[in-house]
């Protein structure tokens, strides 16, 4: 049972979300965000995984409804009983990735990701890639159009279009895969424990310029990025007991 007194309507700026924020209020009542037990997000993906960034580590719990296009994110919309949904709803709390990057100015920058970070070719050649997994290199090499490290939350957004795995949300794992690997030409990526550090350096960088994203943050032309699940951080979301993520996931693993 989720204990919470006050609620907070947030919308993302598309039409419909607007709309269905203006009705809400109408009936619950609305709180300012920053004082509310909960947050309830309306809109698609894209501003569930912003307003968790803006969330992340308050203990604020998020409840979304899908005012947008995928909703993969989110819960059904409707107006009836929303309190009542709320109270019954599943707690899920996640811990970010934490992204360290250098980029070719020797200018450092850190950003959080909750679905996956990736790193791609900038240019029309092929990226050049060393693998290091807690220091110890495992590949030398990978000539790829891109590389991502990705959480079970996200794993199946960016990642499974990727090709790479769908991991159970309750899994201590995180999925490395390549996108369109030509060499080694059988490397379809790995499983690894959540508790390891990522390394990866971008080999002749200036010839082969790589960008690296967490999630909406972009880095431009980076030489080396390091990446581990981060220990402190954690958002919350909430979801109805009759649709979770881990119930969501699953459905993924046997859809067509």
């Amino acid at each position: 049972m989720t204990q919470f007194s006050t609620l907070a309507f947030i919308a993302s700026t598309a039409e419909e979300a607007q709309k269905a924020a203006k009705e809400l209020k109408a009936i619950y009542g609305d709180h300012d965000p920053e004082e509310a037990d909960v947050i309830v997000a309306l809109g698609g993906d894209g501003f569930m995984l912003h307003t968790l960034h803006k969330t992340m580590n308050t203990g604020k719990r998020v409840y979304g409804m899908n005012r947008g296009s995928v909703g993969f994110l989110m819960n059904r919309y409707s107006t009836n009983d929303l309190r009542e949904r709320i109270a019954s709803a599943v707690d899920n709390a996640f811990h970010p990735l934490e992204m360290r990057t250098f980029d070719v100015n020797g200018n450092e920058f850190t950003a959080l990701a909750i679905n996956e970070v990736y790193l791609f070719r900038q240019s029309y050649q092929a990226a050049k890639l060393k693998v290091l997994v807690d220091g110890k290199v495992r590949l030398d090499e990978l000539t790829c159009d891109g590389l991502l490290l990705a959480t079970p939350a996200g794993s199946t957004a960016y990642n499974l279009s990727a090709h790479g795995p769908i991991l159970p949300l309750e899994a201590p794992l995180l999925a490395l895969t390549p996108v369109s690997p030509f060499r080694p030409r059988r490397w379809r990526g790995a499983l690894l424990p959540n508790r390891v550090t990522v390394e990866i350096e971008i080999l002749e960088a200036e010839k082969r310029p790589v960008n690296a994203v967490a999630d909406h943050q972009e880095v431009k032309s980076v030489v080396r990025v390091t990446i581990a699940e981060s220990e402190k951080l954690t958002a919350r979301i909430l979801s109805d007991p009759d649709h979770s993520w881990s119930d969501r996931i699953l459905a993924e693993q046997f859809s067509n």
